[in-house]
């Protein structure tokens, strides 16, 4: 198990699903330990009620159905299929109007979802904050020449029970890169890799949940930009 999760960490993100398709193939015994630690590239469904697209991920998949955060239904359809609480599904609207802002903002565009769900074990919530961008739909534009090329950003935070107007939260962020130019302006390149990082924080919730959780992915995404460009360079 060991040998097989370094082997999936020095595949391009491009060729994961085929490497890993592989791997359960070969270790059986071991899939659902490699389905569940290994970070595919995000895939993309459009929600034919809002006309709007979101991510597939295994937060939002219930059997072979996955569930829209903007109209709450499954695609395709399942009847009995997991939902999170009318409390978590007002915040989940609130995060993912807001992470749609942020997008925008950062990346210009592409894809973004958000999902909530409740953890049981320790009182509290999970969330997970998914953008994809897909570089290749912007080759030759003001910011280069891009063959193909994609950013599969994933980000789960764990937060605890509200505890004297405090709340511990656990932020795991992983992201998956790959570029590849063939110009004689850009050059020719092939550029990919994928990095994980983790960050923990115990925070006041006098600005909510929402605002706390923003502020971690903003600072953990900035970090990573970052360690991203040095290795480019």
């Amino acid at each position: 198990m060991e040998a097989a999760l370094g082997l999936m960490r020095r595949i391009p993100p491009k060729h994961t699903e085929a490497a890993l398709s592989a791997l359960v193939s070969l270790l059986p015994s071991y899939s659902s330990d490699l389905l569940s630690q290994v970070d595919q590239p995000l895939q993309v469904l459009c929600d034919v009620d809002s006309a709007k697209e979101f991510i597939l991920c295994d937060y939002n998949r219930d059997a072979d159905s996955y569930r829209s955060p903007w109209s709450n239904k499954y695609h395709p359809p399942l009847e009995g299929g997991l939902y999170p609480s009318p409390e978590l599904r007002t915040l989940e609207i609130e995060a993912n109007e807001v992470f749609s802002v942020y997008r925008d903002q950062y990346y210009e565009g592409g894809t973004s979802s958000v999902y909530l769900w409740e953890d049981d074990e320790k009182e509290g919530f999970l969330a997970c904050f998914l953008i994809k961008k897909d570089g290749s739909k912007y080759a030759h534009g003001v910011r280069g020449y891009l063959n193909e090329g994609g950013w599969d950003a994933i980000h789960l935070i764990e937060v605890g029970p509200e505890v004297e107007g405090m709340a511990d939260y656990c932020l795991t962020s992983t992201v998956m890169l790959s570029m590849t130019t063939d110009h004689e302006n850009s050059g020719t390149f092939s550029l990919s890799g994928s990095i994980r990082r983790q960050m923990k924080a115990e925070l006041s919730v006098a600005d909510g949940h929402l605002a706390n959780m923003g502020k971690l992915i903003e600072e953990i995404e900035g970090k990573l930009r970052c360690i991203l460009g040095k290795q480019r360079r």
